[in-house]
């Protein structure tokens, strides 16, 4: 098997770099900027570009569009439909199955849980693209025109995810370097979180059975959630340190929104924070027997990860 990933360099993409390795399966990592990890052919190339994004996918079996652009919607809005469609339409011409790394942002604020059957209601302009974007593929799909998944994650931590994952960055870099922790909005609300390495091993199973293609899955996260206070306790713990934080309240983020342009576009997005956010992957769990990792160990594992890196 030939493994092309779309977006190498960013979280999820090394995390399954490193799955798919272990396999001794063929793996090709495609990025702007020709990032590279041993044992794997890596390729430059802009997913913006129909003709760079077919030409790096060529004699590819399974596609993962793992590609993640600066946190600016209206960057957002005029890059993630090209993508998409230059991505689907390269994927159809080599015959190659594509797996589409999504997120929740679609589905806005929902009371209860989040399924692989909750409908998009998207209360956000980053939910409205990730949406049109989705039904792109989806459409693509149900046409039977290509061999798909959709793979949603909820908001990740882990391994690799030092510039993309909120808890990373407010909690466990903040002890790293001696700070007290920090938290968005509430720290008393329940917020499920995707541990990177179980969101890699879930699209390595799912790339392999054939009967997971034309879905949506929800990909392995622990539940019951975790609190801002349980995280950063269980963080603290870990480094040794007094579970000491602050909690940046929603008039101080919009505040610090006037004067940094990726805080602003973040403001959009804190109804995720204020309320329980509960995502759902007894779909995946259950099809494939999959635990997936508690967050007592998964923030274990991360901060030792990044000691010893």
């Amino acid at each position: 098997m030939r493994h092309t990933i779309l977006g190498a360099g960013g979280a999820i993409g090394n995390a399954l770099a490193y799955q798919l390795l272990k396999s001794k399966d063929e793996v090709r990592l495609v990025s702007r900027s020709g990032y590279s990890i041993p044992g794997a052919e890596s390729i430059m190339a802009d997913v913006l570009s129909y003709s760079e994004t077919l030409e790096s996918i060529k004699h590819s079996d399974i596609v993962y569009l793992c590609v993640g652009l600066a946190y600016d919607h209206k960057l957002w809005a005029e890059s993630w439909p090209k993508i998409m469609q230059n991505t689907i339409d390269a994927c159809k011409s080599v015959q190659a199955k594509l797996i589409f790394f999504d997120n929740v942002y679609m589905y806005g604020k929902v009371e209860g849980k989040m399924t692989e059957e909750t409908p998009y209601n998207p209360c956000s302009k980053k939910g409205e693209i990730r949406a049109n974007i989705a039904n792109m593929l989806e459409a693509e799909m149900k046409s039977n025109n290509i061999q798909a998944i959709i793979a949603r994650s909820a908001d990740f931590y882990g391994p690799y995810s030092t510039l993309v994952s909120v808890p990373y960055v407010m909690t466990i870099d903040r002890f790293k370097n001696g700070k007290n922790a920090q938290w968005l909005v509430n720290e008393h609300t329940v917020h499920s979180y995707t541990y990177t390495i179980d969101a890699a091993k879930a699209l390595k199973l799912l790339s392999a059975a054939d009967d997971s293609f034309q879905q949506v899955w929800h990909l392995p996260t622990f539940n019951p959630g975790i609190t801002g206070e349980e995280f950063i306790s269980i963080a603290a713990r870990v480094f040794g340190v007094k579970p000491n934080y602050t909690v940046l309240k929603r008039w101080v983020v919009q505040m610090a929104g006037l004067f940094d342009k990726t805080i602003a576009e973040t403001a959009e997005m804190l109804y995720q924070s204020d309320h329980d956010y509960y995502f759902d992957s007894s779909k995946f769990n259950d099809k494939f027997n999959f635990k997936p990792t508690s967050y007592a160990e998964g923030i274990r594992e991360t901060v030792l990860f990044y000691r010893n890196k």
